[in-house]
């Protein structure tokens, strides 16, 4: 059963396996090997059931600027080395058409336009609705006392120590007030940072970022084409060196995850955008600083279902985490600044996590894309 942890504020994404639907069971045969590397959202406190913004606003004519042109090609994705996590397999044959995405990740003056022009209120910002939440929840569950009801979104939170890498609830805390306009929470705030990527936005927040811009979030395989740079079957955007080898290459986690950071790379948590040399396409950030969200659904067995040449794939139908069941999930990709070999090595160009639709984090962001 589903445990409140109300002191928190939040409800942890511990496995409900014991209440999962006949469907789910059949499912069971497609969950992939767990350990400390099998998904960086083990035990991830998660959002559940935010009230769905109702505001109504017309998108506008897309607009190039910032953004560059992924010539049309055909390419192998997925992990065709040992590094890869079994989501990652078979790799096979990808053919995506010419589209335009962006240079670098969404920022906090981009979004602060969306927000000034259409009066939009991000997840984080509102309270979470029951009805909704208990859609996700297992019959019966009794209903939180009113205090768990708060607008808030998760913090990363360095610990002193860990008893182990596979309880990602002791370094994520839910906080009241935080949300993209205060990262940390209520007490902070954007000011300078103008040129960040804006975070603790859900998929639902991007999606409405899209609609106003006239773009889309972009499919898992135009991601990681655009994220390869025109190199083939290389690990990284840059090629195949060690990411702590030679010169820094991205904004990641250096050191003793989640304890000690030496900031090697000159960053401690989120970086600027631009601040690391782009790859083969000119695209920046593509590893490290903040996941980013694509339009596809989460399943771990969807590449075993491909057959031949998968023609500008948009995912499977619906999403299936064998972790959690009933909560609906996509996929995010590149990896944060949290990322490091010894915990999530997120920053692979084949590297596929997920997150529930509603939750906000401060490691997550997007970019968008156009094909207009």
């Amino acid at each position: 059963m589903r445990r409140l942890l109300l002191a928190l504020l939040f409800l942890p994404t511990l496995s409900i396996l014991s209440c999962q639907s006949n469907k789910a069971k059949e499912e069971e045969k497609v969950r992939h090997k767990q350990d400390s590397l099998a998904s960086c959202e083990k035990n991830m406190p998660s959002r559940f059931g935010a009230v769905k913004d109702s505001s109504s606003f017309a998108g506008n004519k897309v607009s190039h600027d910032g953004m560059v042109l992924i010539p049309a090609g055909e390419f192998a994705m997925g992990a065709s080395d040992k590094e890869g996590r079994d989501d990652e397999y078979p790799q096979h044959q990808v053919k995506v058409s010419s589209f335009w995405i962006d240079v670098t990740e969404v920022t906090n003056a981009s979004f602060k336009k969306f927000v000034d022009a259409t009066g939009y209120k991000t997840t984080a910002e509102r309270k979470p609705d029951w009805e909704e939440m208990k859609k996700q929840l297992p019959a019966g569950t009794p209903k939180p006392p009113d205090s768990v009801f708060v607008a808030a979104s998760l913090v990363f939170y360095q610990p002193k120590s860990i008893t182990t890498l596979n309880d990602a609830s002791q370094w994520w805390r839910w906080v009241k007030g935080a949300d993209w306009k205060h990262p940390h929470g209520p007490n902070s705030n954007i000011k300078g940072k103008e040129n960040f990527p804006v975070v603790h936005v859900s998929w639902d927040d991007a999606m409405a970022y899209c609609k106003w811009s006239g773009k889309r979030l972009p499919t898992e395989a135009e991601w990681e084409y655009a994220a390869r740079g025109a190199l083939k079957n290389e690990k990284y955007p840059w090629g195949n060196e060690d990411i702590e080898k030679g010169k820094v290459k991205a904004n990641t986690w250096q050191g003793d995850f989640p304890i000690k950071n030496t900031n090697w790379d000159g960053f401690g948590g989120l970086a600027a955008v631009k601040k690391f040399k782009p790859n083969g396409y000119g695209l920046y950030d593509m590893a490290g600083n903040v996941w980013e969200w694509c339009s596809d659904w989460y399943r771990p067995d969807y590449y075993s279902t491909i057959t031949g040449l998968s023609n500008n794939p948009k995912g499977p139908s619906d999403s299936y985490d064998p972790m959690e069941p009933t909560v609906p999930k996509k996929v995010v990709r590149g990896g944060s600044f949290m990322c490091n070999a010894s915990y999530c090595k997120g920053y692979r160009v084949t590297s596929r996590m997920k997150t529930s639709v509603d939750t906000g984090l401060e490691h997550t962001g997007f970019r968008c894309v156009s094909t207009n």
